[in-house]
């Protein structure tokens, strides 16, 4: 059943990835123009050069602030990570003997019951 939950999980999360992978890649895209951008107002000297690397940087921001849905995506690939990881891993039951009475009495009345 667990594994059952799990496919199911991760098949909604694998929906959720391919319907966001869009914005996922417009995120990708706005991002790296941003870091480029700022890379280059940092490193120039002109006025002139600054405002359009400023202009360019702002630009990319909005388009990276209208791709914010791409972050559910992520979480989906995340999502998808972790049951991946977890498919994998089995169940240890480890039955420890104790020495309390109680315990010993409730497997002794079961096995009479039966």
């Amino acid at each position: 059943m667990k594994k059952f939950g799990l496919l199911l999980a991760g098949g909604i999360a694998a929906i959720v990835l391919i319907a966001n992978l869009g914005p996922i890649v417009g995120l990708a895209l706005s991002v790296l123009i941003m870091y480029y951008s700022f890379k280059q107002f940092i490193r120039t000297d002109s006025t002139f050069k600054k405002i359009i690397w400023a202009l360019i940087g702002l630009a990319a921001f909005s388009a990276t602030i209208s791709n914010f849905p791409a972050i559910i995506g992520l979480v989906a690939l995340y999502v998808i990570y972790v049951i991946y990881k977890n498919w994998k891993k089995d169940d240890i039951i480890i039955e420890e003997k104790s020495n309390d009475p109680f315990t010993n009495f409730e497997k002794e009345w079961s096995q009479l019951k039966s």
